[in-house]
């Protein structure tokens, strides 16, 4: 048995995907990983594979034109969830793909494809989630910060929404679990970077934004409280979203 393995991000996994097809060890012989790897088998031969953007914008560009746009879409969306056993699925998936086209969306009586739908939908309801619960704090005049710590790694898909509503606007959102941060100058294109330690800590620093305030009194204001159901507050939000909301603060 052969293990490949390599980062989390989406470039690598491509990379990873074209060299199990480059080695040619066949499907049941192999199985991908992402590192770092947690329970290492001793009969398993682990190959390590370096990030290849050539290599990764072949295998996307092949499933945009052999299998579909549709499918290239829930493979994106699955790579960015945090199941363990995602790349694996996602190989699977594009043989599938391959062999049937671009009706391998439908084809959710096998696993693999059937894994790959629950991961994507997953990931675009976190996404949807966060365009509504997140909250931005003016750190300086002018500049706004939001913090997230989602499950996915769906920082980059909620910040699309944000770059739309608001364009002329300098603001950051940074996912604190990744130490990963999206960062919008005003009028331009936003664009991904990594935060170090010390940029989080300056970062996280509370200020005082006299609109948290008002925020907060217009929440509890709006409020009836002979109406208060915490059960159902609970299943439309749950509670782990509310650690960087205001109104929960």
């Amino acid at each position: 048995m052969y293990c490949f393995t390599c980062k989390e991000d989406f470039e690598s996994m491509m990379t990873c995907i074209y060299r199990v097809w480059e080695a040619k060890k066949g499907s049941q012989n192999v199985r991908l990983e992402i590192e770092p790897v947690e329970q290492m088998d001793l009969l398993t031969e682990y190959v390590h594979v370096e990030v290849d953007p050539e290599l990764a914008h072949k295998v996307v560009r092949s499933i945009r034109t052999k299998i579909s746009a549709k499918a290239y879409y829930q493979v994106y969306l699955a790579a960015m969830s945090n199941d363990p056993g995602r790349l694996d699925d996602i190989y699977r998936f594009l043989r599938i793909g391959f062999a049937v086209g671009g009706k391998v969306t439908e084809c959710l009586r096998e696993e693999s494809v059937m894994q790959i739908f629950e991961l994507s939908r997953q990931v675009s309801n976190e996404r949807h989630f966060f365009r509504e619960f997140l909250r931005f704090t003016r750190i300086e005049p002018g500049i706004y910060v939001a913090h997230m710590e989602p499950k996915g790694n769906v920082v980059a898909l909620v910040a699309e929404h944000f770059a739309d509503r608001m364009p002329s606007e300098d603001w950051m959102i940074i996912d604190d679990k990744r130490f990963i941060a999206v960062v919008h100058p005003a009028d331009q294109d936003y664009y991904l970077t990594i935060l170090s330690k010390e940029e989080m800590d300056r970062l996280s620093i509370q200020t005082d934004d006299p609109f948290i305030d008002l925020w907060k009194d217009f929440f509890n204001t709006i409020g009836i409280k002979e109406r208060e159901n915490h059960q159902c507050q609970r299943n439309l939000m749950p509670l782990w979203y509310r650690k960087h909301m205001t109104e929960f603060q």
